[in-house]
C-alpha cells in the first residue's frame, strides 16, 4: 500500500551544521503521528522541509508515491500538504467567514480577481457554512477573528488549513499558548478531524501527544532516535534519558 506521505533519507545541512540527517518515516491515510524531541532536535526544520519552505540537501519526499521536491510551498498546499503554525496566521481585522472565503479563493486560484470585494464570492457560502459547522464556529462567523478567544483562534487556524482540502495536515503545536481552560476544546477538535486525513502533530506536551497519537517519532539531533506506539515510546528507557530526562534537567536549571 502506497504511503500517503513518505520521507526517504531526508538531510539538510547549513554549511557544516547538519540539522536533518537521513530522516525516514511514513504516514498512511488516516495516520495520527506525533513528532517529538528536545529543543533543537530539528522538528520545525523537518516540517519546513515537508511543506516546501526549505529544500533538502538530499533525500526525497513523496505524496501518494510521487515526489514533491519539484513543487514550491504553494504548489504543495494545492497538492494536499497543508500546515498550521505555532503563531496564528490570519487577518485579525477580517471576520471568521471572510478569512475562510479568502482561503478558498486562493485554493481555487481566484485571488487574482482585482477590485472585487471578498464578500462577493457568494458561490463559496455553502462550503463556508459546512466548514464552520465542522469545528462548531458557526455562531462566530461574523466576529472579527482577532476578537476570538485564543483557543478559538487556534481552531480558526485549523479551519483555514481544512479549507485548503489537505491530504496531509501538519499541526505545529496547536495547543501552544492556549489557556488551560481552552486546551480541551482544541484537543476535542483535533480528535474529531476527518478520519481519512493523515496528520503529523509536532508537540511538546506529552499529555497531548499520548491522547492524540497512534504512532510517535522521536527526533534527536536531526535524526530519528526512536519510533513506535505511544506505549512503546513511554516505556523506552533511552527515550526517557535523552528526551524526558534532558527536558526535566533543563527545567531544574531554570
Amino acid at each position: 500500500m502506497t504511503a500517503r506521505l513518505e520521507l526517504r533519507d531526508i538531510s539538510l545541512a547549513f554549511g557544516g551544521l547538519k540539522v536533518s540527517q537521513n530522516v525516514s518515516f511514513s504516514l498512511q491515510q488516516g495516520a495520527r503521528t506525533a513528532l517529538i524531541g528536545p529543543n533543537g532536535a530539528g522538528k520545525t526544520t523537518l516540517v519546513n522541509l515537508i511543506s516546501g519552505r526549505l529544500s533538502p540537501s538530499s533525500g526525497d519526499i513523496l505524496l501518494d508515491g510521487a515526489s514533491v521536491l519539484p513543487d514550491n510551498e504553494m504548489r504543495r498546499v494545492r497538492g494536499g500538504i497543508v500546515r498550521t503554525f505555532q503563531i496564528n496566521r490570519f487577518f485579525r481585522d477580517l471576520s471568521v467567514e471572510d478569512n475562510l472565503r479568502l482561503a478558498i479563493t486562493q485554493r481555487e486560484k481566484r485571488g487574482e480577481v482585482f477590485l472585487r470585494p471578498i464578500c462577493s464570492f457568494e458561490d463559496f457560502d455553502l462550503e463556508i457554512e459546512q466548514l464552520l459547522a465542522t469545528l462548531n464556529l458557526s455562531a462566530h462567523r461574523r466576529i472579527l477573528s482577532g476578537s476570538l478567544a485564543y483557543g478559538e483562534q487556534r481552531l480558526l487556524e485549523i479551519l483555514l488549513a481544512l479549507a485548503m482540502r489537505p491530504r496531509v495536515l501538519l499541526l505545529d503545536e496547536p495547543a501552544a499558548g492556549v489557556p488551560q481552560a481552552e486546551v480541551g476544546l482544541v484537543l476535542d477538535t483535533i480528535a474529531a478531524l476527518p478520519s481519512d486525513l493523515a496528520i503529523l502533530l509536532i508537540e511538546h506536551d506529552m499529555d497531548v501527544v499520548f491522547r492524540f497519537s497512534q504512532h510517535v517519532v522521536v527526533l534527536v539531533g536531526g535524526k530519528v532516535f526512536a519510533e513506535g506506539a505511544p506505549s512503546e515510546i513511554a516505556a523506552n528507557e533511552n527515550v526517557k534519558e535523552v528526551y524526558f530526562g534532558r527536558r526535566q534537567h533543563g527545567r531544574n536549571r531554570r
